[in-house]
């Protein structure tokens, strides 16, 4: 294979070379299950379904791994909020994670580990890291254990910072660290937690640091040494930088590529809970549908940020029935010529962008250019192109995981269902456009035409009022 990925340490474009080949693994850092997912959360599960389904196009086995986070500070916190068990909250939200991939096409990864399935793994990663020196005990009783960032030179190697340059983080605890810098691999119960959410360790009881987690359940299931390691940006530091240098100075090759989605913003500004800026996954499911979102998340390049927006939205469910016009349209010759049926090979430019760091908006710039000639083709009679267009379609669609006939989508909203709710966003803008007019604002009306052009729908000025079509 010839597939080129950005690698977040070596920070440049690099040619992916698995450790096996026709073999690749990787690991996501997938939910904290303190509260519902927003977009922000789901664009992860998204791009790196598309990564996936792009490396077994390319003749690859992978075995992928997304955890779950189910115990940790905010779970705690929120589950007393809410007067329930944190063991029942974060059981509560992982469905609601899993609800949210269900909308949204997302297959299921090979495993899912949780972290408090886990705590052994996690304990004897702590005693090779004290035996090796890289890690402490808290002096003061605590059951505190902390990596020690000063014994590991390689520190920041992800980050590019330096020691010198890092803080610790605001709401750190600081007992216990001969650092301010030094991280929780352990934390020590305190007064008030659950008797539930500790366990016995050498060092006293307690629970696991959230960057041990990782460490120790990607050690379990992928081994010592893995292909790629994957999350996103505000993941990088301190959370994987933390990751690497723990599971290195334990002796193990970790991951051997770092691959990081870029954020969801609103007003320029990184979808989180702590902001209250979130769009929820259902909700956005519900008025645009799973496949036009999905469409949404997995278009632009995965290393870009994405802001959102009802504009971007509408543009997404209007791209989808550009497309899926031209499936309909084409059934007809498509089944003219049963004998082509079979695998159908990828056009090239699509092929290459994929290859190129998974290139999504060259990729999908192909899947439209196809929709074009097979329009022109089905307008012109010729039936065997048009076939031929339609099957192309087909088989890129199933790398984005939007085609309409998988076993994913099976009960989704059909073309006929989703496209009223396309000419209701439409009609919004165009009423936008009509009040332009009216008031002769030219610059104004004649924006929203053009905007409404560069997704595919024409607008036709009728005596009674403009009219939409798609482009053909």
């Amino acid at each position: 294979m010839s597939f080129h990925l950005y690698d977040s340490v070596q920070r440049k474009v690099v040619e992916f070379a698995p450790l096996v080949p026709g073999e690749v693994s990787i690991y996501c850092c997938g939910a904290t299950v303190q509260g519902a997912p927003h977009l922000g959360h789901v664009r992860k599960e998204v791009n790196f379904d598309v990564l996936r389904r792009w490396l077994e196009h390319s003749g690859n086995r992978v075995t992928m791994l997304t955890n779950i986070t189910d115990i940790d500070d905010k779970i705690l916190a929120k589950s007393a909020e809410a007067g329930r068990p944190w063991w029942a909250h974060a059981f509560l939200f992982e469905a609601a994670f899993h609800e949210a991939f269900r909308a949204l096409g997302v297959r299921l990864p090979t495993y899912e580990p949780r972290a408090t399935g886990h705590i052994p793994e996690m304990i004897e990663l702590m005693a090779i890291l004290i035996e090796r020196g890289h890690a402490y005990a808290a002096a003061d009783g605590s059951g505190d254990v902390y990596f020690d960032v000063r014994s590991w030179p390689s520190y920041g190697e992800l980050s590019g910072m330096k020691i010198e340059e890092m803080t610790a983080a605001e709401d750190a605890d600081p007992r216990g660290k001969r650092d301010p810098r030094d991280f929780a691999l352990w934390k020590g119960t305190k007064p008030g937690d659950p008797d539930s959410a500790s366990w016995e360790t050498p060092w006293g009881r307690g629970r696991p640091g959230w960057h041990l987690e990782c460490s120790a359940m990607a050690g379990k299931y992928l081994g010592d040494a893995f292909d790629i390691h994957g999350g996103g940006l505000d993941l990088r530091f301190p959370h994987h930088e933390n990751e690497i240098a723990q599971s290195k100075a334990a002796g193990r090759g970790f991951a051997s590529y770092w691959m990081h989605n870029a954020w969801v913003t609103l007003a320029g500004e990184k979808m989180s809970k702590s902001l209250g800026n979130t769009a929820d996954v259902l909700a956005a499911v519900n008025d645009y549908g799973g496949r036009a979102v999905r469409l949404y998340l997995a278009g632009p390049h995965y290393r870009s940020a994405i802001e959102l927006s009802e504009a971007s939205l509408t543009e997404a469910a209007a791209q989808l029935a550009r497309i899926d016009g031209f499936l309909s349209r084409a059934k007809g010759a498509r089944a003219k010529f049963p004998e082509a049926a079979g695998p159908v090979a990828l056009p090239v430019a699509f092929a290459e962008a994929m290859d190129d760091d998974l290139g999504t908006p060259g990729a999908l710039a192909t899947v439209f250019n196809t929709v074009k000639a097979g329009n022109v083709a089905l307008d012109a009679g010729d039936l065997a192109a048009a076939s031929l267009a339609h099957d192309e379609v087909l088989a890129m669609l199933d790398i984005f995981g939007l085609n309409p006939s998988a076993p994913e989508w099976a009960g989704a909203e059909t073309e006929a269902e989703l496209l009223p709710v396309v000419d209701g966003l439409v009609a919004a803008l165009l009423e936008q456009r009509t009040q332009a007019r009216t008031r002769k604002d030219w610059a104004a009306a004649d924006a929203i035409r053009d905007q409404l052009a560069a997704i595919g729908l024409q607008v036709t000025d009728t005596a009674d009022g403009p009219r939409w079509s798609l482009e053909k």
